[in-house]
């Protein structure tokens, strides 16, 4: 199988970011092999709809991005399936969901959509000017989504080797490099 960890977010903004550096954080501290399957760890940033072709080339899709919910707080982490989106995740407070939304219900109409699991959580910091800083809630919620990411992989039958140590902030103070 062909698997995705597909990290979203506008890394311009503070904690809106958070998919993107955390994908670069897995690319950058494990390696990851397996005798079934492959995998891939992209940057998607905010390109939503450009990224129909990525996302229907895979079999299996991890996104990692923030969101909103109804009666959620700052840092609260979600694990979840695209077919079966909780009723309290709204999908507005972000600089980019509706567009990801809209772009995987496009994908779903063609009838092309992979498995999609969604690790996100509430940001703090949803910020207008450019900055790479992430509040320390965030910071404590990657790492919380990093656990959800390698313990799920290692469940689908991936092997996992850490091969660095760095945090998400040195990982976040970078990104605009790319990974």
């Amino acid at each position: 199988m062909k698997v995705l960890v597909l990290g979203i977010g506008n890394i311009l903004f503070g904690d809106e970011g958070i998919g993107v550096h955390l994908s670069n954080l897995l690319k950058i501290n494990y390696e990851f092999s397996s005798n079934e399957h492959s995998i891939d760890i992209v940057d998607g940033g905010t390109l939503a709809q450009a990224l129909i072709p990525l996302i229907t080339s895979y079999d299996y899709v991890i996104l990692l991005d923030c969101i909103n919910a109804i009666d959620g707080d700052v840092g609260d982490v979600f694990f979840f399936d695209f077919s079966n989106i909780p009723n309290n995740i709204n999908w507005q407070g972000t600089a980019h969901e509706v567009e990801m939304l809209q772009t995987l219900r496009m994908i779903e109409m063609l009838g092309d959509l992979p498995i999609i699991k969604i690790i996100a959580t509430i940001p703090e910091i949803v910020n207008d000017d450019a900055m790479f800083d992430l509040s320390k809630k965030i910071q404590d919620s990657a790492l919380f989504m990093r656990d959800i990411a390698l313990k799920h992989l290692g469940e689908m039958g991936f092997y996992i080797k850490e091969i660095d140590n760095k945090n998400i902030q040195d990982i976040a103070n970078n990104s605009f490099r790319g990974y």
